[in-house]
């Protein structure tokens, strides 16, 4: 269970120790926010993180820390090589563990307030061009049922934008073949709708039809894609799957699932899809969060004003 991990910064707190703080918070965030399993350990991470930094400073208390110990730890974070996406999680969990232990009289004064990620670590997500997602779906070759079916899920995984933990849960009565659409359940295990084209279609319906059955064998799961044991994907295996497909590819790129969501965004938005379309079927809560893309395709924006601009 993640409310309780091994102990960690034991000396905080005089009423409660800091397990106790962390396993209320990740109760809280889970059960009355309604996030997810995994939201809930990103959290957990997170803080552990934060806690240990802070009794490496010798802090042993949430009141005796300031807003410089907080960018002292995002600095070391940085130093240590995290990617500035990490960066940023981590100090929104921070902010938001200091909030709740604020709102619930724990906290004297909340120094994370007022913080917010520095214009500097906010980048831009990855993304691949046409020619590279083409490279990277093309990958798989043969008629082996594993090249079957690492073509059938990337073909899918761009198709949809899915998140990796949406398509390692995927079931098989979620796709609707007939309509040409899937449900799937994302943060905060909201059900969404999300259409898919016929390449994908064509190579699911191959994989379930030559491919599936041999890696199940007498497993009865209802998940879709399936390890070599006939097990469900954990979103690791995933990861490494996308990976060393990018890396047959000669795609020099970080290249993750995540960065083919982004990229199945962007193109979106480059063939003129409505940002409010791309919002819901990536599930995003926010449109501010979707909006980023708007950075990305730089050259549609230059086509646009030229095209509109009275003095373009």
């Amino acid at each position: 269970m993640f409310g309780r991990q091994p102990t960690f910064c034991q000396g905080f707190g005089k009423e409660k120790s800091i397990n106790v703080l962390v396993d209320q918070f990740l109760d809280y965030v889970s059960l009355e926010r309604g996030l997810s399993n995994n939201t809930r350990e990103a959290y957990s991470a997170d803080l552990r993180s934060f806690c240990d930094f802070l009794e490496s400073v010798r802090i042993r208390s949430f009141n005796a820390v300031t807003r410089k110990h907080v960018l002292d730890y995002l600095v070391a974070e940085k130093k240590r090589g995290l990617s500035v996406n990490s960066i940023s999680r981590r100090l929104v969990a921070v902010k938001i563990f200091f909030s709740y232990l604020e709102r619930e009289g724990l906290l004297d004064s909340n120094v994370t307030s007022s913080m917010d990620s520095p214009k500097l670590w906010k980048i831009l997500p990855t993304t691949l061009s046409i020619k590279e997602v083409g490279r990277l779906l093309d990958s798989p070759i043969g008629d082996t049922k594993i090249a079957i079916r690492d073509k059938a899920l990337l073909e899918l995984l761009y198709a949809t934008g899915l998140r990796v933990s949406e398509i390692a849960d995927l079931r098989l009565d979620d796709i609707h073949f007939d309509s040409g659409y899937l449900r799937t359940r994302g943060k905060g295990s909201k059900v969404r709708v999300v259409p898919f084209g016929e390449h994908a279609q064509r190579h699911v319906l191959r994989y379930l039809d030559e491919a599936r059955a041999r890696f199940s064998g007498d497993n009865a799961s209802p998940h879709v894609f399936l390890t070599y044991r006939g097990k469900k994907f954990s979103r690791k295996g995933i990861w490494k799957l996308v990976k060393n497909h990018a890396a047959r590819a000669g795609i020099q790129k970080d290249v993750s699932p995540h960065t083919i969501r982004h990229s199945f965004a962007s193109h979106m938005l480059a063939n003129n899809a409505p940002l409010r379309v791309i919002q819901e079927m990536l599930g995003h809560a926010d449109i501010a969060t979707t909006q980023i893309y708007t950075h990305i395709d730089k050259g549609r924006l230059r086509s646009v004003h030229a095209q509109f601009h009275p003095r373009a």
